[in-house]
């Protein structure tokens, strides 16, 4: 029995309550939660018992998801603390070792062992060289990974997600005949980046203008207006410019993060609460929308991109780490294993797929199969062992794990409601 287009109501409401379910479970067991929150998905999805097929929603699903996942984005930027020049020279090291040396490497990955077409496998790449902060961060969160690298990967996770969707929409649109030459790629993906990220910095600065003369007791409506303005500004931007929504709720909440700095202490709590709920939803729904059917003709080819796209982190990690002392091999080990990828990359390839079908051109099951491959493999073999590594690299940070464990006992002991949550990234200030 399914729901497809019947109750949408009932619909969301089993997405809910799986996701749900799957962070207690995740609470009570120690395991990982985004390893949860995609079993559930596939168990209640078309590869398991088919209760949900997100597919009936129609396009509706895909304006949601875009909201969605821009107010993740916008609670990342709310809280990136890039403190020290050493933390921001490893990222923007990393960041460009990964496009310059990632990209074409997954690419060939994808055509000579996944099988796509070198078109969609130069998509494949673009697609996923984001790594996902969705994931990330509750990833380091629950494992107290020390602030330093939890820094790096929170970060690297929230420039490369919004650079990979745009470039792989550029990529797309040259597969698909919309562009002509390559040459054309470059200043399509500069304009598409650079006016989201600038518009989104303008109406950042405009936003907190507006909130910092509002009265201190009108924090509700603080929350109100800055949700208004985000939407806003995604949906507005992704009319003129297809994904730079993306990089404009990034921008958007780095500057009012940095420009409101500590009264903004009520306002991040309940923006990260409305993020972790939408994370809770989304990664259930769209795990729901992977077949078996997807997967299987990937075959041992498609697990062994997979498992060559992680092993190959390593040599991009080693690049990024020249001239940069103060990365020990175990910080480069910790970076080189921890790149999973999460909602924006399944969000972006099951639209992509629909575009590759609705030209008529072959290999889009296939793109979002890997996609999809890509996020369950990466997702469930690190986010089991990571922790594991963490402890033995000796990169678990004390008083993060205290703070945690602390904050287990008092919720299982009595439950009172308002606990704040220490961030890694406001940590490493």
């Amino acid at each position: 029995m399914t729901f497809e287009g019947n109750s949408p109501e009932l619909l969301w409401g089993t997405s809910f309550f799986a996701g749900s379910l799957a962070q207690l479970t995740a609470r009570l067991s120690g395991l990982p939660s985004v390893v949860l929150l995609l079993a559930v998905g596939l168990l209640i999805g078309q590869a398991g018992l088919d209760l949900v097929n997100p597919e009936s929603l129609g396009g509706g699903l895909e304006s949601l998801v875009a909201l969605l996942v821009s107010l993740v984005l916008f609670d990342g930027g709310l809280n990136l603390r890039l403190a020290g020049r050493e933390l921001q020279r490893t990222v923007i090291q990393l960041v460009l070792a990964r496009c310059l040396l990632a990209l074409p490497g997954g690419a060939v990955l994808a055509h000579e062992l996944a099988g796509l077409s070198w078109p969609l496998a130069w998509v494949f790449a673009a697609i996923a060289l984001g790594t996902g902060p969705t994931v990330i961060t509750p990833m380091v969160r629950q494992m107290a990974l020390v602030p330093r690298l939890a820094g790096v990967l929170e970060a690297e996770g929230l420039i490369l997600e919004p650079v990979g969707a745009v470039l792989a929409l550029v990529l797309l649109q040259l597969a698909l005949g919309d562009l002509q030459r390559w040459d054309e790629v470059l200043p399509l993906l500069l304009l598409r980046l650079g006016g989201g990220a600038l518009i989104g910095a303008v109406t950042g600065w405009v936003l907190v203008l507006v909130l910092e003369r509002l009265p201190a007791d009108a924090e509700a409506l603080k929350l109100q207006l800055t949700l208004g303005v985000l939407f806003l500004l995604v949906s507005g931007i992704q009319e003129v410019l297809p994904e730079a929504g993306l990089p404009a709720a990034v921008a958007a909440g780095v500057v009012v993060g940095l420009r409101l700095d500590e009264q903004a202490t009520q306002l991040d709590e309940w923006i990260a609460q409305l993020a972790q709920l939408a994370i809770t939803v989304l990664f259930p729904l769209l795990a729901a929308d992977l077949s078996w059917g997807e997967l299987s003709p990937l075959g041992l080819g498609g697990v062994a991109c997979v498992l060559g796209l992680m092993l190959y982190r390593w040599l991009v990690v080693q690049a990024a780490g020249l001239g940069l002392p103060a990365l020990l091999w175990s910080d480069k080990l910790m970076l080189s294993w921890v790149a999973p990828r999460g909602i924006v990359t399944a969000a972006v390839a099951s639209l992509f797929a629909l575009k590759i079908s609705a030209a008529g051109l072959p290999g889009g099951g296939a793109l979002k199969g890997l996609v999809f491959l890509t996020i369950l493999l990466t997702v469930a073999l690190q986010g089991f062992t990571a922790p594991v590594l963490a402890r033995r690299l000796g990169l678990v940070d004390p008083l993060e794990a205290a703070l945690d464990a602390g904050a287990g006992l008092a919720a299982g002991l009595e439950q009172q409601p308002g606990g704040e949550q220490v961030g890694s990234l406001e940590a490493a200030e």
